[in-house]
């Protein structure tokens, strides 16, 4: 009976879905391709786009950068992953970026950016980004749009409930998904409830720099923490995070972690947390996790394995957590911008729950418990229940507000977005989506200032969409104009991997910050060459160093001898172009890694080893001038035993 249930609420999911398509592109009046919609995306050439989207890969472990309205790609960031494009994760400088506890692992899962914000509103400077397979959180510095720290979370699995910031960046969390044994240990998995724990990570931003370290992680009931949202306004100093599996089911979650009315909201008070760890509180706890940084200076990033980290049992610090119940399963979780309102979406509740800041803090004072969960205080539903959403779709995933006392909530299995009021809980407009919408994102829309223009959509099923490209078709973003009353579908375009969550920004808080002179005399790395005076070929045993230069249209030296097979040969190359949007490339036949691409004022390092004598060829992979044909040069390999000298020359025969 189960499984018919399920087959027909599925079945009228997709019919919905199929069902508002039809009507949507025969209504000439709300249709996609109006002449009105298209107007509203057209970018002319040579104009910019009013927003930046920050949209994750997901299984890519990449970040993408959108323009919004128009949704053109302009980027794809590596973050977790290698990424032939830009060396990342090739270049001996990104490799160690890349490095955990459990090796060099490229890759991840990229699921939820969020950006730095100051007094609750955005101010442009980081993204940042969880690996949700190999717990990370890693830092894009948007001078450059380049990932420059990735720190990596002990005693975690399944890194979802990440990452988010507070509203100064004080902090930015990673909960983990999956309880697991802290620490880790050989037991029986039928041993779980009780015994398998969640962290809650807090990590410290500092905010001169941006620089993260964990400064305390919170051990919890092993329940699976979903999605997270800090405190705005009034409620800062708090975070809330979505639970499910209060079962602490092990085994068939999709019935025995769905058996409970009501799961959780964890509420956290960090302020009290911090206070109590900066006076001692907490205990050291052994473990192991890398903490990966790249330098600006010498365009390199140094891997330091780190071997404890703090843990605070909250039994010891009354007052700190709290649960709030809610129905049933909830995913999102989300603060409206006065920090008022905690909506709770419940993917198998028939309504949107929504709690009260202010009700939560009176049932605390006035300890209205309906009893405990590993010690800690599960307050009244009705005392914190501020409203509901009564029916208003199937299948609540996410909600972002617009700064007009409205909110948005995504809906998986009826496929569409739904606009309600706060306080009244009215709902004022739906649009289909198509299909199977995830998450959605408004432009700040989860801080105190959104800037309320625009809606994306981010769905999971495009069939019928666009063009077959074999047994999976891209996945895809909608962007819908809410400045009026009623919501508008303007546009659809696909995106790079699957699109869980993204980060949006107008790009004026962008654009004047962005890095435009690399200047030589900064670049601090340990093989530059900052002049072609300074190129060289050096030897050490089977180890060769060149320091090479690379300028429009050649390189320095561009004919090199004496290399040897079995030799292990380090390119050193340093771009001597300074203005931004200058960059070089370079490769050599039989380089088994990426190829590199030098930015202006930098330095970057391939290793080739070469397995056959010849004469081979290497030259610029990035077009740069209109004789970036010519801009190549050779490197003579002689027989491992051979006596031939090193060396190397620019514009002359070598002797």
């Amino acid at each position: 009976m189960k499984n018919l249930l399920k087959l027909t609420i599925v079945t009228l999911s997709v019919l919905v879905a199929f069902t508002s398509c039809n009507n949507q592109s025969t209504n000439g009046k709300s249709g996609a391709l109006t002449s009105s919609a298209a107007e509203k995306v057209y970018v002319a050439p040579g104009e910019h786009d009013e927003f930046y989207a920050f949209v994750s890969g997901g299984f890519s472990g990449q970040l993408a950068v959108y323009g919004l309205p128009s949704g053109r790609l302009f980027k794809v960031i590596p973050v977790f992953s290698q990424d032939a494009e830009k060396a990342y994760g090739y270049n001996e400088e990104t490799k160690p970026l890349l490095n955990t506890s459990y090796g060099f692992i490229p890759w991840d899962d990229a699921h939820h950016p969020d950006i730095s914000q100051t007094n609750g509103v955005l101010d442009g400077r980081y993204v940042f980004i969880n690996g949700n397979n190999t717990p990370r959180i890693a830092k894009v510095d948007l001078t450059t749009f380049e990932t420059t720290e990735i720190i990596e979370i002990p005693n975690s699995a399944g890194n979802h409930s990440s990452s988010y910031v507070t509203d100064n960046t004080e902090y930015v969390v990673a909960g983990t998904r999956f309880a697991v044994p802290v620490p880790q240990q050989d037991i029986a998995i039928k041993e779980y409830k009780g015994k398998f724990k969640g962290t809650l990570s807090f990590i410290k931003v500092d905010p001169e720099d941006g620089g993260m370290d964990i400064k305390f992680q919170l051990l919890m009931p092993g329940f699976d923490y979903d999605k997270a949202h800090p405190g705005r306004g009034k409620s800062d100093g708090w975070f809330f995070f979505t639970t499910y599996n209060t079962e602490e089911a092990n085994t068939l979650l999709e019935v025995n972690a769905s058996q409970n009315d009501k799961d959780f909201i964890a509420a956290i008070n960090w302020k009290k947390i911090e206070a109590y760890v900066n006076n001692g509180g907490g205990a050291m706890m052994p473990t192991n996790y890398a903490h990966n940084v790249y330098d600006e200076y010498t365009h390199s990033a140094t891997s330091t394995m780190k071997k404890e980290v703090l843990m605070v049992d909250p039994s010891e610090v009354p007052g700190a957590v709290y649960f709030l119940p809610t129905p049933k399963s909830p995913h999102g979780c989300d603060v409206d911008p006065t920090g008022e309102y905690i909506v709770g979406s419940g993917k198998l509740s028939a309504n949107v729950t929504v709690h009260s800041f202010t009700k939560m803090l009176a049932a605390i004072e006035n300890e209205k418990f309906a009893g405990e969960a590993y010690g800690i205080p599960i307050l009244n539903f009705e005392d914190v229940l501020a409203g509901a959403v009564e029916q208003p779709g199937l299948g609540p995933l996410h909600t972002e507000f617009d700064g007009e006392g409205n909110a948005y909530t995504s809906f998986f299995i009826s496929s569409e977005i739904v606009k309600w009021k706060l306080g009244t809980w009215e709902v004022l407009d739906r649009q289909p989506s198509f299909y199977s919408i995830g998450h959605l994102m408004i432009p700040g829309g989860n801080s105190q200032k959104p800037f309320g223009k625009y809606v994306l959509g981010m769905n999971k099923i495009t069939k019928d969409r666009y063009l077959p490209t074999g047994p999976e078709v891209t996945q895809s973003a909608q962007l819908y104009d809410i400045s009026g009353d009623k919501m508008e579908l303007l546009l659809d375009f696909p995106t790079v991997g699957e699109p869980h969550y993204a980060a949006g920004i107008p790009a004026d808080l962008i654009k004047p910050n962005s890095k435009k002179i690399f200047k030589l005399e900064d670049n601090n790395h340990p093989y530059v060459a900052k002049t072609e005076a300074d190129t060289k070929v050096v030897r050490e045993g089977n180890i060769v160093h060149i320091y090479m230069t690379t300028i429009r249209s050649h390189f320095a030296p561009d004919n090199i001898e004496g290399v040897r097979v079995g030799d292990k040969v380090y390119f050193h190359v340093t771009n001597l172009e300074q203005d931004y949007d200058v960059p070089h490339g370079v490769s050599i036949i039989g380089a088994n890694t990426s190829e590199l691409l030098i930015m202006p004022g930098q330095t970057e390092t391939f290793v080739w080893e070469p397995k056959q004598v010849g004469v081979w060829p290497f030259y610029c992979t990035d077009f740069c001038s209109a004789l970036h044909q010519e801009m190549q040069g050779y490197i003579r390999v002689s027989p491992t035993n051979a006596n031939t000298p090193l060396k190397w020359s620019l514009g002359e025969d070598i002797d």
